[in-house]
């Protein structure tokens, strides 16, 4: 054996074993379910029984027992309806505990998410999450219902039908246990070869998804650079491996009907030749026969359905190790189990000897110290890389520094809860973010319980009241995923609206006017002037235009400070920010 079949059996036990510990919370259903699953197997198994009888009660011509002959169809007519309604009752109660078991999964994944690192989403596309928790998850329910309804049954089956076969004709019965192990050889044969062509092609549909959310999110920047043809040349190739791979599942698990219908047949087979030899040597009745092939078709017929049970259970499992992958991922760094909330917040902060890399070959902030006092306003500038941005990460603890600390109020903030350091920052960045809700939904994301004047005070504040009364609901027009029905700047006031609703005493603007028209940036810059009074300030800009009046100014290079002084004492000094103002206001 291959270690690569070693590793796909040992992963499919792990993800086995992860199923049943899910299925385990719904043992009363499932305990019904089976009892239900015993009654309908029950009943269908007695009524070949009875028509063996029934068909003795009508050996010959003139020979027909009528007084026998109407209760055995009157119990037998009962039985199929007492097999259909607990078939019915059965289906019902699987279809519950496999959606609870797939909403329980999907649940943990999406919770699960929320609690990863930001260098883990970072690091993978959107689209391969959103592929797992709702493609994956759909997939093994498709798979885990089949598994419950047939799976099962099919078992409790095959074996009562050994037994009731067994108090008939054991020589004949024989015949069948002989033949038996050979359907079962083929069906985990092919098995084996489905599980890791199932698993591949769920990678590849995820990959496949990823692009799709990709090229849909940036269908505009792909039109503009005439990118359609390089973009449908990529799906195509993914595309392309997609089918490849699905073909080779699908050609595996299409040879388990005929394999074992083949088989089966064989069983028929043995079993009517040795039932007619039986019948002529006196041992067994013409409705014995009948009855016994009866039996051997319930016999045969499971083996069909279990086959292609187990081959859909591949795919499933396949599909369901995928989400479990995905639970297991590290979560982010807990807080402390003595973190105390953040309270009392004035807005002082320190930076003492911090480094920090994204990856350890590529050093990007090393020994960075900064002392900011409540009310100060910082600003940090230098060029694209220098680590502007990355430095905001660290204040907002999205990322933990590799040594050093980060002190708010002389608290080092790995000490804190981060929810309680979060909420005294209002957090204004270049990259808007609107969910799907409206206008107001939008504003209070960090007041729900802010009345309507206080709503219409902060976008009065941001210069966004004037556009939001334009829109046909007001504050009640519902915005579409990411804002979509908003122009750039628009979901920009929006989020800058937002902010002035929360005032926390510390502030972050990083570009937080890039997508707004100049004479608009200008009122909102006021208004800005008017918010940062007294709260602490850290603003991230490359126009420089809009820090002249910060306290501080950092100026970074290559994840260092080279640079701290105010707007006039740096360009006296004639360095490197003096260079980067030059060329953006010298003639």
């Amino acid at each position: 054996m291959n270690p690569s079949s070693r590793d796909n059996g040992a992963q499919r036990r792990q993800t086995v074993r992860q199923v049943l510990a899910h299925i385990r919370r719904y043992r009363l259903p499932l305990a019904v379910s089976v009892l239900l699953a015993l009654v309908s197997v029950a009943q269908t198994l007695y009524i070949p029984l009875l028509i063996g009888d029934a068909v003795d009660c009508a050996v010959g011509a003139g020979a027909v027992d009528f007084s026998r002959l109407a209760p055995l169809l009157l119990r037998i007519a009962l039985c199929a309806a007492c097999a259909a309604l607990a078939q019915w009752c059965m289906s019902v109660l699987n279809n519950r505990i496999v959606f609870h078991v797939v909403r329980d999964v999907r649940v943990e994944a999406f919770t699960h998410v929320q609690s990863l690192p930001l260098s883990y989403l970072d690091a993978h596309p959107s689209g391969a999450l959103v592929s797992r928790i709702i493609t994956d998850a759909d997939q093994f329910a498709d798979g885990l219902l089949l598994g419950f309804s047939q799976l099962f049954t099919g078992v409790v089956t095959i074996l009562g039908t050994l037994v009731f076969m067994l108090t008939i004709h054991p020589l004949i019965t024989a015949a069948v246990v002989v033949l038996t192990p050979v359907s079962l050889l083929v069906a985990r044969f092919i098995a084996r070869r489905t599980y890791g062509l199932f698993r591949t092609q769920s990678e590849i549909r995820a990959e496949e998804t990823a692009l799709v959310d990709e090229a849909l999110a940036g269908q505009k920047t792909i039109a503009a650079f005439s990118h359609e043809e390089a973009t449908l040349a990529q799906f195509d190739g993914i595309n392309d491996r997609l089918e490849k791979c699905a073909r080779g599942a699908t050609f595996f698990s299409s040879l388990v009907n005929p394999s074992t219908r083949f088989v089966n047949s064989l069983v028929y087979a043995a079993v009517a030749l040795t039932g007619a030899l039986a019948v002529i040597g006196g041992t067994l009745t013409v409705g014995g026969l009948s009855c016994f092939l009866s039996y051997a078709a319930q016999y045969a017929k499971p083996f069909n359905e279990i086959s292609g049970v187990i081959t859909e259970l591949q795919n499933a499992l396949a599909c369901a190790a995928r989400l479990f992958a995905l639970t297991k991922e590290p979560a982010q760094i807990p807080d402390a189990p003595d973190a105390a909330r953040l309270a009392d917040v004035r807005g002082e902060v320190a930076v003492e000897d911090v480094s920090f890399s994204y990856t350890p070959d590529r050093p990007l902030i090393r020994d960075f110290r900064l002392r900011v006092k409540p009310g100060q306003r910082v600003a940090i500038v230098g060029p694209t890389g220098c680590g502007k941005t990355t430095m905001i990460n660290l204040l907002m603890r999205f990322y933990d520094p590799d040594s050093g600390a980060i002190l708010v109020e002389g608290r080092d903030i790995r000490t804190v809860t981060r929810q309680s350091l979060r909420e005294n920052y209002g957090m204004v960045l270049q990259e808007t973010w609107l969910r799907s809700g409206t206008v107001r939904e939008n504003i209070t994301l960090g007041c729900p319980d802010a009345t309507d004047e206080e709503i219409a005070a902060a976008a009065a504040a941001s210069h966004a009241d004037g556009f939001i009364r334009r829109l046909p609901a007001g504050y009640d027009t519902v915005v579409g995923e990411g804002g979509v029905s908003l122009s750039q700047g628009q979901k920009q006031l929006l989020c800058i609206a937002r902010v002035m609703l929360a005032l926390p005493p510390m502030l972050i603007l990083d570009e937080a006017t890039s997508s707004i028209d100049t004479l608009t940036e200008a009122r909102i810059q006021a208004a800005f002037m008017k918010m940062m009074e007294g709260r602490t300030s850290f603003i991230v800009a490359h126009r420089l235009s809009t820090i002249r009046e910060a306290d501080v100014i950092l100026v970074m290079k290559e994840g260092n400070v080279v640079e701290q002084g105010t707007h006039g004492e740096l360009l006296a000094r004639g360095g490197f920010y003096a260079s980067l103002y030059n060329s953006q206001f010298a003639p």
